[in-house]
């Protein structure tokens, strides 16, 4: 051993065993005094847990959706919404309309 380790070993031999006690013994069934009040800290940190990877897992839907969706945007055909605005204006009739994008679809 070397002289800080048989230091720590001694330093530590010499504390008295309470110290490393619990203040009260723990029974199996009984409170362990880390429950806080009647067991309420253990459901609000699995309330908490719940929450955090409900967040993750909808930061994950969300991302993924988006980066699905990035390369499938919708394209606007020019020549098509040339040809509505010229309808809604009246310049061309239904039929002309109907004919018209079909040539262009």
């Amino acid at each position: 051993m070397t002289r800080t380790a048989t230091r720590i070993a001694e330093a530590l031999a010499g504390l008295p065993t309470t110290a490393w006690a619990e203040e009260r013994p723990w029974e199996p069934w009984g409170m362990h005094p880390m429950w806080g009040i009647w067991g309420v800290w253990g459901i609000v940190m699995m309330l908490c847990m719940l929450a955090f990877w409900g967040l993750v897992i909808a930061g994950l839907v969300v991302g993924l959706r988006w980066l699905l969706t990035l390369g499938r945007e919708q394209r606007h055909d020019a020549a098509l919404d040339i040809l509505r605005q010229r309808y809604a204006r009246g310049d061309i009739t239904k039929d002309e309309f109907e004919a018209k994008k079909r040539d262009l679809s």
